[in-house]
């Protein structure tokens, strides 16, 4: 019998107020907040913090506070990677981004959803589906990034967009819903 971890990483229906997982969002939440109350030059303190909350910090990670996710260990972020203010990032399911990632403020990646059926939806449990954001990605101002979505390397995603299909490698590509606009060489 599978854990409720184990269905949440697996994208099956899961209980999110299980005992274990309320623990693990607690963990993350101390972390983020303190975190979030850093002093702006306390660079080792940030950088033993994010170890400590992500699953994977490239070197060079500079995530701006305040920034919020569910779990922490199911992020990874490359080398390179800047994170600007007020992101969420909910990671239900493994978020995975590249190197030399840009994000500008209040972009949120959402892993979590619901069941789109009422009668299904008010039993409780949810679902999660992972994120994967290539190399060299710039997410504007705004950016919302639905479940399960893959945005390709060199890809650069418009202010104020909700990406709710995959976007390929190298384009710019804009608008709720996300679309591509032009190829980018």
């Amino acid at each position: 019998m599978k854990t409720e971890l184990e269905k949440m990483l697996n994208g099956d229906l899961y209980d999110a107020s299980d005992a274990t997982l309320v623990t693990m969002r607690f963990d993350a939440r101390k972390l983020f907040a303190d975190y979030n109350r850093t002093d702006p030059d306390a660079e080792i303190l940030r950088r033993t913090i994010l170890n400590q909350l992500l699953g994977d910090a490239g070197k060079n990670l500079n995530i701006q506070p305040p920034f919020y996710c569910d779990y922490g260990t199911y992020i990874s972020i490359g080398d390179n990677g800047f994170v600007n203010f007020n992101c969420i990032f909910l990671d239900c399911a493994r978020i995975t981004i590249g190197t030399n990632f840009q994000c500008a403020p209040n972009v949120q990646l959402y892993t979590a959803y619901h069941p789109v059926i009422a009668s299904e939806r008010d039993k409780g449990p949810e679902l999660a589906a992972p994120i994967t954001i290539g190399n060299s990605v710039w997410l504007g101002g705004g950016v919302i990034v639905c479940p399960g979505v893959t945005i390709g390397d060199n890809t650069t995603i418009g202010a104020g967009s909700v990406v709710t299909k995959d976007v390929p490698a190298n384009v710019f590509a804009a608008g709720n819903p996300c679309r591509v606009i032009r190829t980018l060489a």
